[in-house]
């Protein structure tokens, strides 16, 4: 709100008004999350006439056209496909434009992803800058800033797109004048927060262009564009007119250039040069119609990012971890809520929940989730005002939807007959002692799920009864978090997309939950451990034998019981200790993290309790700063599940948990884990690009700042691995990984910094972070074959674990049987999928524009596409396949869906259209540019997919398929 005042909505307001002024005058546009504010709250009917025009004459263009210029390193796949669809879908509806073009200028560091991603939305070329220094000066030195990316190894030419990296001097004009000490090309000066100047003077306005100084200007600008003609294969130069913070005076910007570009014009044999205002499409075109054969890139990504020697932008990988974990949360609740609603409309069409309110909460979510996905967002680069501002955003839609959520299941159960009242928390409640607790638990996932919900109880006699009356596993044990309350943990299978309803009722000698029992060990010095002989005692379930030393209390190995493989790991915390004077060395910050010694270890002592029960064993350490410490800084929890017979057990059996609590930190710390393992790995590890696909990551030593530079993100996964053996590592929230030892992975679970570097202290970019953080990781060991059978299920099982909603049932009603439960009617068939397709999005998104390309952009010609509510008999569905070619033999083998029959539970398939990856696009007459490349000479190429006419679709490795479902009306 601050920037539309101070500085974004007078972009658009005096852009569009200088852009009616003269037919050469244009300008790009990116982050709809910022024009939708000024369309919907600032501008004139005349105003939006006139953009209906400039966008149909090409003089005003939105590149991207998400709601933000989303991060690459730390954000999930789904997440980024959601804010690019949010923006897509305005565009689409309210103006029939569909961007073809990315502008993706400030991310810190380049995905693999994103290419895919921009291929699929049916772009025909993408633009980055970030990307190491060192990389940038030889890619510029040998004219190799221009390539055809094939982002995906196994989706390769077919989804390979023209990547243009910008040159040294990145996105921002050059601003040096030779000839004067004042800057040029910035006429209006940089805008001023929170407010505009009284006086209309902006700090840094350029030299105006005069008649005494036209032909200095001249010269400078065409010596810029002679010296990066040089760097590219063609005489086509962008020059980008602009920076941060700029055009909110576009009168005087234009009015300058203008003079500018006339004058460079009319001398252009003296010069050599001819200018234009041009687009991005415009660029591109150019590029385009020359028809030279470019060289292909792979699917290696551009992390991590460095712009000096010492400048490694790797901190911000962990940097805010409790944004980055409740954005992940958010992200995981909307999921859920949007599968649920879908449903709900299919199955209840005369349900009593108001349709369009609903949607109206679904999309406060969609709105925050897709905002804190911007490059200053969930990389928690942001000030502090601005990070409260995203967690306000995203808690109150995750509110918003747990309302929801629950006004359904109180709709669906009737439950004022049956006197059950729903509350709508989400937390750990418990009912009162007197009163049966209800927890309902729907999963999320398009698969059958075998897992443990946690509740919190307030006391240890509790039993646990599903819909039938029959008793549940449960255990029951002592709260980590609070000496007064118990964990209760019980053991759910639900099919796919589907939910179960169990009471939780105080003992009446019936049978109970399991009660965990505690050990509790002496606190150990580490210092003497190494004098005494080892002291193991051994941790099992029916995968894993885990051996803890209770000389030092820590881990100390792990054995594979299907191979009898045991592998030597031990767990320790250490901190990274860093600079925050920029007199004395680099400093870390918000991006940065330059470590200026080894990490050290954080403890000395270590406590330990084993709760253990015939369904769980939970390990608890606590790291100690010396003997008589009263506090710990650092704890872990780790859990290893035992599943009875009867359930499916093998995710759970092969998942070990661990949750760790870490802070508040001391300043200019950075916290990492660190695992070391007999593991012979060589020092290469893998970690996942966005979720969506893996990276190798070989040790790289540099001559300087080596440790920073061989940090890298893990969004979703990563893992080291031997001959044999593999370690995975899956994660809820983003955090950096590296590999400083054979055999060794660390992440870096939190960062407390002050420095006094100007830029910080003026922007309040300090990460004074004095939270403590709670991450889950979850380990798999194994050979190979078997850890890639389970990491991408698990890595989604615990993206997307179950959703657990209260509710209390008074004075000892019996429920009466939902409906649901008695699956006596197709209606009531799960959705399922194979293990190796995931339901990435099924949603009603309630876009009102036709999927007819023609009728849409006719009904925009002829204003009558505002009218009517929301659309909700169009459903939006999305079947990613999660293995890359060759990764497992059967996993990765293509998978023939039929729809119809996979959608059967949700209602009957009328009619399926398949859209392109954001839904603009009819992929049939989706026609990308085809770039000349070696392998490929040839030139023009149709994106064609095949779907039949029967429902059928064939998914293969590592596609994402989108479609429009229509259902039959009830």
């Amino acid at each position: 709100q601050e920037s539309m005042h101070a500085y974004a909505a007078n972009v658009y307001t005096t852009v569009i008004e200088e852009l009616m002024k003269g037919k050469q005058r244009k300008f790009i546009a990116v982050e709809q999350e910022f024009f939708r504010l000024w369309w919907d709250m600032v501008a004139t009917d005349t105003q939006k006439q006139q953009v209906h025009q400039l966008l149909q004459e090409g003089r005003l263009e939105f590149v991207i056209g998400g709601q933000v210029m989303h991060d690459e390193a730390v954000t999930l796949i789904d997440d980024q496909i959601l804010q690019l669809t949010e923006g897509h879908g305005f565009l689409y509806e309210t103006f029939g434009f569909r961007p073809q073009f990315s502008w993706h200028v400030d991310p810190f560091g380049a995905s693999a992803t994103t290419p895919t991603l921009f291929a699929l939305a049916g772009f025909n070329a993408h633009l980055i800058s970030r990307i190491d220094y060192d990389l940038k000066a030889d890619m510029q030195k040998n004219k190799k800033l221009q390539f055809v990316w094939q982002g995906s190894p196994s989706l390769s030419a077919r989804q390979e797109i023209f990547t243009h990296v910008m040159d040294q001097y990145s996105y921002c004009t050059p601003s040096q004048l030779p000839f004067s000490n004042r800057s040029g090309f910035f006429w209006n000066g940089f805008a001023t927060f929170p407010d505009p100047p009284k006086d209309g003077v902006y700090p840094n306005m350029s030299l105006p262009v005069t008649d005494a100084n036209l032909h200095l200007y001249a010269q400078t600008m065409v010596a810029n564009i002679k010296e990066r003609a040089a760097w590219f294969r063609t005489g086509d130069v962008l020059w980008p007119w602009g920076c941060d913070k700029q055009f909110f005076n576009a009168s005087v910007q234009y009015s300058n250039m203008d003079l500018l570009v006339d004058y460079i014009n009319k001398h252009s044999a003296e010069f050599g040069v001819s200018v234009q205002y041009a687009t991005v499409s415009d660029y591109f075109q150019a590029v385009y119609s020359r028809n030279l054969t470019w060289e292909t890139r792979d699917s290696q990504d551009f992390l991590p990012y460095s712009t000096e020697p010492f400048q490694a932008w790797t901190g911000f990988y962990t940097s805010r971890s409790t944004l980055k974990g409740i954005a992940r949360r958010a992200s995981s609740l909307l999921y859920a809520g949007e599968s649920f609603f879908t449903q709900y409309v299919q199955k209840h069409p005369e349900g009593s929940v108001c349709k369009c309110k609903a949607l109206k909460q679904l999309q406060s979510l969609r709105w925050a989730v897709s905002e804190v996905q911007h490059h200053d967002g969930i990389t928690g680069t942001e000030s502090p005002k601005v990070k409260d501002m995203y967690m306000n955003n995203l808690m109150y839609g995750m509110l918003n939807v747990k309302k929801l959520m629950a006004s359904i299941i109180f709709d669906i159960n009737n439950a004022k007959k049956d006197g059950e009242v729903y509350s709508s928390v989400y937390t750990k409640d418990s009912g009162e002692p007197d009163v049966d607790l209800y927890v309902v638990v729907y999963n999320p996932l398009a698969w059958n799920i075998t897992t443990f919900v946690t509740v919190s109880v307030s006391s240890e006699a509790m039993s646990v009864y599903d819909e039938l009356g029959r008793s549940v596993p449960a255990q029951v044990q002592s709260s980590v978090e609070s000496q007064s309350t118990y964990d209760l943990y019980i053991l759910v299978a639900i099919s796919g997309l589907s939910y179960r309803k169990y009471s939780i009722k105080p003992l009446e000698g019936q049978q109970p939950a399991f009660v965990g029992s505690s050990v509790k060990y002496k606190r150990r010095d580490l210092a003497r451990a190494g004098q005494q002989r080892q002291q193991l005692f051994p941790v099992v379930n029916s995968c894993y034998q885990i051996v803890f030393d209770q000389n030092t209390n820590l881990m100390h190995s792990i054995t594979d019981r299907e191979t009898n493989q045991t592998v030597q790991f031990t767990q320790e915390f250490l901190e990274y200790h860093v600079n925050g004077d920029t007199k004395k060395g680099p400093i870390s910050d918000n991006y940065l993290f330059a470590p200026n010694t080894s990490a050290v270890p954080v403890s000395k002592a270590v406590g330990l309790e084993v709760m253990s029960g015939s369904l769980m064993t939970e390990i608890r350490q606590y790291f100690y700063s010396n003997v008589t410490s009263q506090d710990y800084i650092y704890a872990v929890y780790t859990r290893l599940y035992s599943v009875p017979e009867g359930y499916d057990g093998k995710l759970l059996c092969h998942r070990i948990e661990q949750e760790y609590s870490v802070g508040p930190l001391e300043f200019n710390r950075e916290a990492i884990l660190r695992t070391s393992t007999s593991l012979n790995t060589r020092q290469l590890l893998y970690t996942d690009n966005n979720g969506y696909q893996m990276q190798k990551r070989p040790f790289k030593a540099y001559v300087n700042n080596t440790v920073a530079r061989n940090y890298y993100p893990m969004v979703q996964t990563a893992y080291i691995e031997d001959d044999t053996t593999r370690l995975m590592l899956l994660a809820e929230r983003a955090h950096g990984v590296s590999s400083q030892g054979n055999g060794q992975v660390e992440v870096m679970l939190h960062r407390r910094l002050w420095n006094n570097l100007e830029w910080d202290l003026n922007n309040n970019l300090t990460l004074n972070d004095s939270s403590v953080v709670r991450p889950v990781i979850w380990l798999i060991l194994g050979s190979k074959a078997v850890t890639n059978t389970l990491y991408r299920t698990s890595g989604l099982a615990l993206e997307h674990r179950p959703v657990v909603m209260f509710g209390a049932l008074s004075g000892g009603d019996k429920p009466k049987l939902p409906q649901q439960l008695q699956q006596n009617s197709v209606h009531d068939l799960p959705v399922t999928l194979p293990p190796n397709l995931h339901l990435q999005t099924l949603s009603i998104p309630g876009w009102r524009y036709s999927s007819n390309h023609a009728e849409q952009v006719h009904s925009i010609h002829m204003g009558e596409q505002q009218q009517g509510d929301a659309d909700f008999s169009r459903v939006l569905l999305r079947i990613r396949h999660l293995y890359e070619v060759g990764e497992d033999p059967v996993l990765s083998q293509p998978v023939i869906v039929d729809l119809k029959s996979l959608l059967q539970g949700v209602g009957s398939v009328m009619a399926v259209e398949e859209r392109s990856l954001t839904g603009t696009w009819d992929v049939n007459t989706l026609e990308r540019w085809k770039w000349k490349s070696a392998q490929y000479p040839g030139k023009r190429f149709f994106n064609s997919t095949e779907t039949s006419e029967d429902f059928t679709v064939t998914v293969h490795p590592k596609e994402i398929r989108t479609f429009f479902v229509y259902f039959q009306v009830q």
